[in-house]
């Protein structure tokens, strides 16, 4: 078992998921190697000033711009959506997934027995809704209006249309075709998806997978279900038994960190990079393609894996909650407030809602974790970059930093 400071870790992390010390991904291409490497991109509906997937691949990618996910993933087919904790995975993975599918459909994971009752209670919708695709190709839950079909109390939809659809595509029967405003429109599976992909792979060799890919995404993991939220899918009841034969196989290493508890889990694959950090270098394959986090801060989106449901405060000693859901006396910071990133640490956060009329960015609220960097030149200019190509980013034609409490922050941002 190796040893790592914390700092190694934070750096290990971060740069596992592209963030540290700068962007190494560019344009259309880069957006689509980075999705392959962060392992999954959470996709979230919800837009204020961006979506959160979207800003999370621009903290990763070098002139990314909104959307350019979908055309990686539904015209060039490189990736597709799935899953109760509904994200992105590589198309070739997919026979893994339909592995984990017909595991629910079976009712053999966490979720299986509600969609299990889904697909006897709406049988008969469902296979209206084979037929229907079956001659149509496409069909989105807008193509079916209320007025026309039975009405449900399902969470997944008030139509039994959409619930129907919704089963379809938890099973694996459909896959995303495309997107429209966000919303999916449906296609039979062998309609989206390569002829040669469309198998299934082993249990042994899917158990395996999931562990091996849940480690990826987290970079150092610990593997517990109730505090690693994004592991569904995993079969943790067999975990022992899987970690022993990737420890015995060499696909993954045991790693301590200095002063967190319990042992955390690294692909073997990556203790070269490992090795790099803790002596203090930048591993080679990291190379920024631009400015550092350190010239240039970047803004870490709300469910971003980095910082998303808690693990700030491990990570970065940084307490993190996204306050949207939150009734409004109960935020302590704002709606859509969010972390910034400066060298490998997490240094303030703001809020901000984007003024489409007028093209203005405004931030509502800023806040720094130490005050002594209300005066430090370096970050005064690294947070107005780091600002200024946020605006690009959203296509606003100014910034409103009024709110910006110290002069010195506050002049550097409106300067740019």
């Amino acid at each position: 078992m190796r040893t790592i400071d914390i700092k190694t870790a934070r750096r290990y992390i971060l740069g596992k998921q592209g963030l540290w010390p700068g962007r190494r991904w560019q344009g259309p291409a880069g957006t689509e190697q980075g999705l392959r490497e962060i392992e999954y991109l959470q996709l979230d509906p919800l837009q204020i000033i961006a979506r959160s997937h979207d800003i999370q691949m621009y903290s990763r990618v070098l002139d990314y711009a909104p959307g350019m996910w979908e055309d990686a993933a539904y015209e060039q087919r490189g990736f597709f959506d799935w899953g109760g904790w509904l994200s992105t995975r590589p198309m070739d993975e997919l026979p893994y997934w339909l592995a984990v599918m017909r595991r629910e459909r079976d009712g053999h994971t966490d979720s299986g027995q509600r969609i299990i009752t889904m697909g006897r209670e709406h049988a008969g919708a469902i296979e209206e809704m084979r037929d229907i695709l079956r001659e149509r190709g496409t069909v989105s839950n807008r193509d079916f209006s209320m007025a026309k079909r039975k009405r449900t109390n399902s969470y997944r939809g008030r139509k039994d249309s959409s619930v129907a659809l919704y089963y379809m595509w938890r099973t694996g029967e459909v896959m995303t075709h495309h997107r429209e405003n966000f919303e999916r429109v449906y296609a039979l599976t062998e309609e989206v998806a390569p002829a040669h992909l469309l198998n299934q792979s082993g249990d042994g060799e899917v158990d395996r997978f999931l562990f091996q890919k849940e480690i990826s995404f987290g970079g150092l993991s610990r593997l517990q279900r109730t505090a690693d939220a994004y592991g569904r899918g995993v079969p943790f009841s067999n975990k022992e038994k899987q970690l022993k034969a990737l420890l015995a196989g060499g696909q993954i290493i045991e790693v301590k960190i200095d002063g967190w508890r319990g042992v955390h889990y690294a692909l073997a694959a990556d203790a070269g990079l490992l090795d790099d950090l803790s002596a203090g270098r930048v591993p080679e394959a990291w190379t920024p393609l631009g400015t550092t986090t350190t010239e240039e801060v970047t803004f870490l989106a709300p469910l971003d894996p980095v910082s998303a449901r808690g693990r700030a405060k491990v990570v970065f000693d940084f307490d993190y909650v996204w306050e949207v859901y939150k009734p409004e006396h109960q935020r302590r910071y704002g709606y859509y407030t969010l972390p910034v990133l400066w060298g490998d640490r997490l240094v303030a956060r703001f809020d901000s809602k984007l003024d489409r009329s007028t093209g203005t960015f405004i931030i509502l609220g800023f806040w720094l974790e130490d005050g002594a960097l209300a005066g430090n030149q370096d970050f005064s200019e690294a947070l107005a970059r780091g600002f200024k190509r946020f605006q690009t980013f959203l296509g606003a034609d100014r910034i409103d930093a009024a709110a910006i409490n110290e002069p010195l922050l506050r002049k550097r941002v409106e300067a740019l």
